[in-house]
């Protein structure tokens, strides 16, 4: 049967796509520059040269950005030995632990009198002829229709990245350089708002971090105390009025396909249980005779305790709810309950997430870039509460700004998603601005 073509389109190994339009090799228009291999411990939070990580370009949930934001690395001007960035270039990475972020790409501007170099498992690509519009680069090299085309190049098993050799055969679908204008435009009015919610969230965080240091330090350690409350917090050893348990390891004979999913640290991202995260399970028959004790209840309190930052703590917490269940804990996991009148759960819950138990633990716990802490450390941390009243009114101020960045991050989300769909509709020319 003969496949009709749209009016105006034309068939090419991209898909469909306006006749105006070219179809053009990566190599045809950008050129690779050289990059460095520094790693963390080889570079400084300050001197004379930045340099470009890849976790930073991971870490920009847009397709352009303003280097004047700031980045984390720098090197001193012996060891930037390397090409310059420029305004308009493409960061690429080449390494990435998940589908989604392979080779994701992002156009860098804002260099002024400064110097970049672009960093470890990166690629540093020029527009060699200026044939792309500016905020254009970074925008066709994360459409569909080029990331379709790295994820079938792309290889690896728990890395996964496309080579340069491959990238050429990569393959992009340009409009005019006028139409390109106007769709970096439009989309980057988009890229403007995230950005504003983005800075919005980080105020929001910072806000209530210094809330949290505030009403979870006791008065008399010079913390503030909310109006209408008297009397002396107490202290108490925590394994005197919380049980806590850490996860068996689950032996990688027994992961089955199917059955009752196994909790791991990685489930627990941003504060929130991913169960999605994870391929392993555990027979029924052994979830619910051998380790029955260790199944999760609703309501439990879940940390991760291995392979984690203290400064991470935040983002490793979160409670179990019923429709997670059932659920198996397993290794680098620990679940916490109250077992005594004296300790309100929401408190609690906001204390693992303050200075004074990260202090503790993080004075306590091995390791030393990621961290590993236990039932043997967490016994020994003492905790000063305030009355039952006092507790639920402080967990009631820091539960209503999580609530807030939660509706912020949500609003965020949404307009990331609106960003796609445009994406979509725009740079396969299905609809157009000219």
């Amino acid at each position: 049967m003969e496949l009709m073509t749209k009016q105006g389109y034309k068939e090419t190994e991209v898909g469909l796509i306006p006749e105006d339009w070219g179809l053009v090799y990566f190599d045809e228009i950008f050129t690779f520059y050289s990059t460095s291999n520094y790693s963390k411990a080889e570079m400084r939070e300050d001197d004379e040269v930045g340099c470009i990580h890849y976790g930073l370009i991971h870490a920009i949930s847009n397709t352009q950005y303003n280097l004047n934001e700031g980045i984390k690395y720098y090197v001193n001007s012996e060891q930037a030995k390397y090409a310059l960035v420029r305004d308009g270039d493409v960061i690429m990475v080449d390494a990435s632990e998940d589908l989604e972020g392979v080779n994701k790409s992002v156009e860098v501007f804002g260099i002024g009198n400064k110097k970049y170099i672009s960093g470890l498992h990166t690629y540093l690509l020029r527009d060699k002829k200026k044939s792309l519009a500016d905020n254009f680069r970074g925008i066709i090299l994360n459409s569909s229709a080029v990331k379709n085309q790295m994820l079938q190049l792309a290889v690896g098993m728990k890395v996964f990245g496309v080579s340069k050799t491959q990238l050429i055969k990569v393959k992009l679908p340009l409009p005019t350089l006028t139409e390109q204008k106007a769709i970096a435009t439009t989309l980057s009015d988009v890229d403007a708002l995230i950005s504003s919610l983005e800075q919005t969230i980080t105020k929001k965080k910072a806000i209530k971090q210094g809330a949290m240091q505030q009403l979870l330090t006791p008065p008399h350690k010079g913390g503030k105390r909310l109006p209408g409350y008297e009397g002396k917090w107490e202290a108490q050893n925590l394994k005197d009025i919380i049980w806590f348990q850490e996860g068996p390891g689950v032996r990688k004979y027994q992961f089955t396909k199917r059955g009752v999913k196994l909790l791991n640290g990685t489930n627990i991202q941003q504060g929130v249980l991913d169960l999605d995260r994870t391929d392993r399970y555990i027979s029924e028959k052994e979830a619910f005779g051998w380790y029955s004790h260790f199944l999760v209840d609703n309501g439990d309190i879940l940390i991760a305790c291995s392979g984690i930052t203290v400064a991470r703590f935040d983002e490793k917490v979160t409670i179990a709810e019923k429709y997670h269940l059932p659920l198996c804990m397993n290794t680098s996991t620990m679940r916490f309950k109250m077992k005594s009148d004296s300790i309100f759960k929401g408190f609690f819950m906001h204390y693992l997430k303050s200075s004074d138990f990260k202090k503790q633990i993080g004075g306590q716990a091995t390791g030393s870039a990621q961290l590993n802490f236990g039932p043997s450390h967490v016994e020994k941390v003492i905790m000063e509460i305030p009355t039952s009243d006092e507790q639920r009114a402080i967990a009631k101020i820091l539960s209503d700004m999580d609530a807030e960045i939660a509706q912020l991050e949500s609003k965020k989300e949404k307009y990331q998603a609106i960003k796609q769909g445009m994406m979509q509709e725009l740079l396969t020319g299905k609809t157009r601005l000219i």
